[in-house]
């Protein structure tokens, strides 16, 4: 059983918003009709954490040239790991070093994906505190994290365990206000090469790129969004900050 999702991780990416339902996934994703108890699993989520279950889309096994929709857990479980508790710390894959890190290398290979999502949370740390921020699109649209998916078989048998990791890059000048990283986010034209199964990793660097902050926006949200216990779209609207104390 996974452990019981942690309060936000400072220095990634650990918290996001997927509100879109799935047959509007399958359709904005192109992939093939998922299955009814999919469907049933993406509901409205405000505050998605590590080691919950999440969509992905990846390449179909069964048709090369079909997408899919499935259902995996957040927090990356390698194939040769002894432990599956080891994907608790490998929610964020850096794009700049996946394809050597031996955590991350196979699936960079070979187990690309797309993390639907409409919006992530980052903290930063304001007076005393840590304030949590949404980033999102300009008009809360769905996007796309570049993801890595890997597939673990316990040695003791039962069923496969499917994870996933969210590539992180450098922040453009919108989201450095807040962090000094940001979740890799590929525009439509970037979705079919990074799926590609003949794509070589060293061609795909070029798509590890900071999204426009001109296409995004941010603003501070309730501390409520620290615990992941707390859901419901108050999670996403936007407060009013106290004014910081002058210092005289």
């Amino acid at each position: 059983m996974p452990s019981a999702p942690a309060p936000y991780r400072a220095g990634m990416c650990g918290r996001y918003v997927l509100t879109t339902p799935g047959e509007v996934l399958a359709q904005i994703f192109e992939t093939a009709p998922p299955p009814e108890e999919t469907l049933a699993a993406i509901v409205p989520r405000y505050n998605i954490a590590p080691t919950q279950t999440v969509p992905i889309i990846r390449r179909s096994s069964t048709a090369a040239a079909t997408r899919e929709l499935a259902m995996v857990q957040w927090g990356l479980v390698p194939h040769w790991a002894k432990d599956p508790g080891i994907g608790n710390s490998l929610i964020n894959a850096r794009s700049e070093t996946a394809a050597e890190k031996p955590s991350f290398r196979d699936a960079m290979k070979r187990r690309r994906c797309l993390i639907p999502a409409n919006a992530f949370y980052e903290w930063k740390k304001l007076g005393k505190g840590k304030q949590p921020f949404l980033i999102q699109l300009r008009g809360g649209s769905t996007f796309a994290f570049a993801g890595l998916w890997s597939q673990w078989k316990n040695p003791e048998g039962g069923a496969a365990l499917e994870t996933c990791a969210i590539l992180t890059t450098t922040p453009n000048e919108l989201t450095a206000t807040v962090h000094d990283r940001m979740p890799v986010i590929l525009p439509a034209a970037s979705q079919g090469p990074w799926l590609d199964p003949a794509a070589d990793t060293s061609t795909l660097t070029g798509l590890f790129l900071s999204y426009p902050a001109a296409g995004m926006e941010v603003f501070p949200v309730s501390k409520r969004v620290n615990s992941p216990a707390n859901e419901g779209p108050e999670n996403v609207a936007p407060v009013q900050l106290a004014e910081t104390p002058s210092e005289n």
